[in-house]
């Protein structure tokens, strides 16, 4: 395939954009910055999408199959709320207009953040446990508010232009060998320890990747979001016995057994034939080099 991948240079997407030109496909990474190496397969440009003209330039003229999205602000905190949400959601529907335009399906990365939780003044309980991708979102943050409203403009793509479009939720993003979880976990005491609003869940670089791959691959009709987290926390507690004692009590309706995701990912499986496969037991000490283009 023809594929675009957006934030070529980012953590998530420079992983993502090593995977599928090993595979073999034409990928042209787009980014802010070229990076300083190269890879077979991959082709890179550096260009600003918040920039409507530069971003439908830059994509349609690949004539690609599928963007990859996953360029943007990643989290609250690098720059003010303000600058985070203008950015996220100018690219996002410059990206996916220029897609919509080409005719190519688009697989981006949303954010579990859109619940509300996690970057809320006071992280609060969900409605249910586990979250799923139907349990309400309430943001009261510019990053969280960002990608609610980029899904709105992934339907709206969707009923303009008719392709298909999958919305990623992925939680907290570790790599291997690199997992800050763990110094979490080292210093973690339920009497003191502040409320996680993601209710200490993470997934593996890998395993974002291969929910793109499965989405690539998957016939989805429309616009479909899927959570993408580990199967377990990385506390190596209850989770419901950890929320409890944190956040003094437990939704009415709690399914979770052991140390389970606080997020269901039964959808992804289901439709997509996708579950994680690594977890912090084995990935936080395992040695992998992350993508060699990224540095000379």
């Amino acid at each position: 395939m023809n594929l675009v991948v957006t934030g070529a240079t980012g953590g998530a997407g420079s992983w993502v954009v090593d995977h599928f030109a090993s595979e073999g496909h034409d990928v042209l990474g787009l980014d802010l910055e070229r990076p300083a190496g190269e890879r077979d397969n991959a082709t890179f440009l550096a260009t600003d999408l918040t920039e409507q003209g530069r971003a439908w330039e830059a994509i349609t003229d690949h004539d690609p199959d599928a963007v990859i999205h996953f360029a943007g602000i990643p989290k609250l905190g690098i720059a003010t709320g303000t600058e985070t949400f203008l950015t996220n959601v100018t690219t996002a529907y410059n990206v996916f207009e220029a897609a919509g335009r080409a005719g190519a399906d688009v697989v981006w990365a949303s954010s579990e953040s859109l619940y509300g939780m996690p970057f809320a003044a006071e992280p609060f309980l969900p409605d249910y446990l586990p979250i799923d991708e139907t349990h309400p979102m309430r943001p009261e943050d510019g990053y969280g508010t960002s990608k609610l409203v980029g899904e709105e403009i992934a339907a709206k793509t969707v009923r303009q232009h008719g392709i298909s479009v999958a919305s990623i939720r992925p939680s907290w993003i570790q790599y291997p060998g690199a997992y800050p979880v763990a110094d979490e976990r080292a210093s973690f005491d339920p009497e003191t320890a502040a409320r996680s609003g993601n209710f200490w869940s993470y997934v593996d670089v890998r395993d974002v990747v291969s929910i793109v791959d499965a989405a690539l691959e998957a016939d989805i009709d429309g616009h479909e979001p899927y959570l993408a987290v580990a199967e377990e926390n990385y506390l190596d507690r209850p989770t419901t016995e950890v929320i409890e004692a944190v956040f003094g009590d437990l939704p009415d309706e709690c399914d979770l057994e052991g140390d389970e995701s606080a997020f269901s990912t039964a959808k992804a499986r289901a439709e997509l034939g996708w579950e994680p496969a690594h977890s912090w037991h084995e990935a936080e000490d395992e040695a992998l080099a992350g993508p060699a283009f990224l540095s000379k």
